[in-house]
């Protein structure tokens, strides 16, 4: 956690600092006005990102009944606890720095505190909003949707919704006063969160034992392949009815559309031959690497029970490699939009990295699973981007013929001969890999045969 966030720290301060120059030198026009432009983009991921990831205030209050604190004291609390949240501060290292550029390049300095401070007011109404619907999908997938259709509308010219709402960040520099209205917008989403979770916050509710209807699956028609089929069925149960394997779904939909950053030309240092097989494989691979990678921690809760049964490892590891394969024939196909957005060599590359993912990398994921022992939360979106005991020298190690070993592969072949023939070497791989199926899952069998005991150690452990 502390390494991610360092990484986007370090993000923030070079487009701080470096945003102003790029644009200038692009002659994409004002600086100011173009990140103004945008600002409504930058808002919207702000927003789908502190839903993935921003962990809500939780206040215990037993231990709070003995005391005489008022009802609105824990409230105040617990939503103080998000405004030093560090998705509300991390902003400052790109607009502190890019309004120092500005004041730099002669704009007006009450003009730039007005700016400034407008949009941090708008960052805090983000973090009130995401307080308000947290848990409510219904809601996120609704705001989430109309972003996405309005940027897909723009990227191909129907409705610009930028010539609507970059004028309206402009006048927060044009007229600095007008920033009241974002801090009275703020106020009252404070004050409404704050009368709502007041309201709501009885102990009837609160310490009760919660309930639910139970609804039962019975997918019958996996039933036909056996003790696979069992192992599938829990597999679909469990992503359908916990909220960190919700999670991993919706970040491996995300991955899709990582390519736009290299089919696009949208990041001019990805523009190389190379870059493209490297976003083929994050296109098609999201699930691969957001669930694949934490196999067999998904099951970390009633791992031991299942290891007491008359279980083979091979139909097991057999159910989770199908599931696998399944999502990324299913990635491949839904990222046929890049034949509309880039061309067909943009799509070749997806398809030469799924195969890649099915036949070499779809093993290794499941072969470093047998050495990440961290249980894994259902109920809870916390390290949803993986966690620290995840990483060590023999993971990091299975990342370069991931990752690294298709580049250098497609590399060779394409500055030798030509393209085509880098794109047939890394499709090759895959294949070959297909081929020798089932040799590779007798290792992995042996491996995990082997880190069983200390696996079953790991996820008895408590925190």
């Amino acid at each position: 956690m502390a390494f991610g966030a360092l990484y986007f720290i370090g993000v923030f301060l070079s487009l701080g600092v470096g945003s102003y120059f790029i644009i200038e030198d692009l002659g994409l026009g004002d600086p100011l006005r173009v990140v103004n432009q945008f600002m409504i983009y930058y808002l919207a991921f702000d927003m789908v990102f502190r839903y993935m990831l921003q962990k809500m205030p939780v206040t215990n209050i037993k231990p709070l009944l003995y005391l005489p604190f008022k009802k609105s004291q824990v409230v105040y609390y617990s939503l103080g606890k998000t405004i030093v949240s560090f998705f509300n501060w991390s902003h400052a290292f790109f607009f502190v720095p890019f309004s120092i550029v500005l004041l730099t390049k002669d704009y007006g300095i009450t003009n730039i505190l007005g700016w400034h401070l407008g949009l941090m007011a708008l960052i805090y109404c983000n973090n009130f909003i995401n307080v308000l619907v947290n848990n409510k999908n219904n809601i996120f997938y609704f705001i989430a949707g109309i972003f996405f259709v309005l940027g897909a509308s723009q990227y191909n010219g129907w409705f610009d919704i930028t010539a609507y709402t970059g004028p309206l960040f402009d006048k927060l520099y044009d007229i600095p006063v007008s920033a009241i209205i974002p801090w009275a917008l703020l106020l009252g989403l404070f004050g409404f969160s704050f009368n709502y979770f007041k309201k709501n916050m009885y102990l009837d509710a609160g310490l009760a034992t919660k309930k639910s209807e139970a609804k039962t699956e019975n997918l019958d028609w996996l039933n036909r392949f056996g003790n696979l089929g069992t192992f599938l069925k829990n597999d679909i149960k469990l992503i359908k009815r916990n909220k960190r394997s919700k999670t991993s779904v919706i970040m491996s939909f995300a991955f899709m559309f990582y390519g736009l950053l290299f089919f696009t030309g949208a990041v001019e240092t990805y523009q190389g031959p190379v870059w493209g097989i490297f976003a083929g494989i994050f296109c098609s691979g999201g699930f691969l690497f957001s669930f694949g990678q934490f196999v067999p921690s998904w099951d970390s809760s009633y791992y031991p029970l299942m290891m007491s049964q008359n279980i083979r490892y091979r139909e097991y590891l057999d159910s989770k490699w199908y599931l696998i394969i399944i999502a990324t024939l299913v990635s491949t196909i839904l990222c046929a939009f890049y034949i509309f957005i880039a061309g067909w060599q943009a799509y070749l590359a997806i398809i030469v990295g799924a195969i890649y993912n099915i036949g070499v990398n779809s093993y290794l994921v499941l072969w470093g699973g047998a050495y990440i022992k961290t249980p894994i939360d259902l109920t809870s979106n916390k390290k949803a981007f993986g966690d620290k005991q995840a990483f060590n020298a023999k993971t990091l190690l299975l990342t370069i013929p991931k990752l690294v070993l298709p580049l250098i592969i497609f590399a060779i072949g394409y500055y030798l001969v030509n393209p085509i023939t880098g794109y047939l070497l890394v499709a090759l791989s895959g294949i070959l890999g297909f081929v020798f199926k089932n040799k590779v899952f007798e290792l992995i069998e042996r491996i995990y045969k082997k880190e069983k005991y200390k696996t079953l150690a790991a996820y008895k452990q408590k925190g």
